[in-house]
């Protein structure tokens, strides 16, 4: 059987090298870009207590060893989220971290089990500014590597086209012929209603399913394929029973404000108009473990510290980037490992 060469062949290491050196210059434009808007650089701690609380996000476990031998479990972080958020506590009005993330059981064209996560948070504004931030990043990225075009496999976007911006519940009705609204009540799913649409549109789905897996089985095979084609999409308005860490829209029972960002088909960025009810926020983590148990059979523990500082935390926007999709998209390269400087190797 044979096997790739290691990245650090000569001959691989060449191949990859237009994309290492393209990706440099996209991240020291992108920094540029944060300095003029006055966000501060920030560096998180990878190790901490919860990794994140979603319910299909793997974590890395780690020990920590006190001088007194004694060990206590932490975790490398699937986003530097929390730790950001303690930051908006501490003060800070703008921050940015081109953070190193870690996702278990991750790896394909698309995912790694070590990559770069762009997060930046601004205290007591809108959502709608990190929409306009997104379109200044994808015009801002194009320049650094002078293309007029981004690319992943056959499907193409102008980085400099105006994006569509599209309701979740307009493009379900749009591409799959589902009122996704109608089947939300008081913020929670109706499971039956959405199944039956879903059988309708001939979409597949399992017995087992809950609401928000019908709900993702739907977004992957009807609404994803169509997203960022020729021009960025910007989807918002999420239902509420998919909120994550996102606040309700004022004046809704049903949808939050929370958009992800689309280009070539490949889903790049997630924000939210970020949520500071205490209550309700221990609640979705509760929530959300409790389907981690259930699905995969672990948990993992709440952050009290992040609790205790989402209590001081101001109103804030904030939004992960996946900035290694971004320099695939920019440079056209059809696999995420010729864009990160040294592959995450096997045993």
């Amino acid at each position: 059987m044979s096997k790739n060469p290691p990245f650090w062949n000569a001959g691989t290491y060449a191949a990859r090298r237009p994309y290492l050196l393209a990706r440099a210059r996209i991240a020291q434009t992108l920094r540029a870009w944060f300095t003029k808007q006055d966000f501060l650089e920030v560096e998180t701690a990878t190790l901490q207590v919860s990794p994140g609380n979603e319910t299909h996000l793997h974590a890395f476990a780690a020990d920590l060893v006190g001088p007194d031998g004694k060990r206590r479990p932490l975790y490398l972080h699937t986003s530097p989220e929390f730790a950001c958020k303690k930051l908006l506590a501490a003060g800070e009005p703008r921050i940015v971290d081109f953070a190193r993330v870690f996702r278990n059981r991750e790896r394909g064209a698309l995912h790694h089990p070590e990559f770069t996560m762009l997060e930046w948070y601004r205290a007591n504004e809108t959502y709608e500014s990190l929409m306009d931030d997104c379109v200044a990043i994808i015009t801002e990225t194009a320049r650094a590597v002078d293309t007029r075009q981004f690319r992943f496999r056959d499907k193409t976007a102008d980085p400099y086209a105006t994006p569509e911006r599209l309701t979740v519940a307009d493009a379900f009705a749009r591409y799959a012929g589902i009122e996704l609204l109608a089947t939300v009540r008081k913020g929670v799913g109706d499971r039956t209603a959405l199944a039956a649409a879903a059988v309708k549109a001939d979409v597949a789905i399992a017995k087992n399913d809950t609401w928000g897996d019908i709900f993702s089985r739907i977004l992957a095979d009807r609404v994803d394929p169509h997203l960022g084609i020729d021009r960025a999409t910007i989807l918002y308005e999420y239902p509420l029973p998919l909120a994550a860490l996102a606040r309700p829209k004022p004046g809704s029972d049903k949808v939050a404000e929370r958009f992800e960002l689309y280009l070539c088909g490949v889903e790049l960025a997630n924000g939210f108009g970020e949520l500071t009810d205490v209550t309700e926020q221990r609640a979705r983590f509760e929530a959300a473990m409790n389907e981690k148990q259930r699905i995969h059979g672990e948990r993992y523990p709440v952050d009290a510290d992040f609790i205790d500082a989402l209590r001081r935390m101001p109103q804030a926007s904030g939004i992960a980037l996946g900035f290694d999709r971004l320099v695939m998209l920019a440079t056209g390269a059809r696999h995420i490992e010729q864009v990160i400087w040294t592959p995450v190797v096997e045993p």
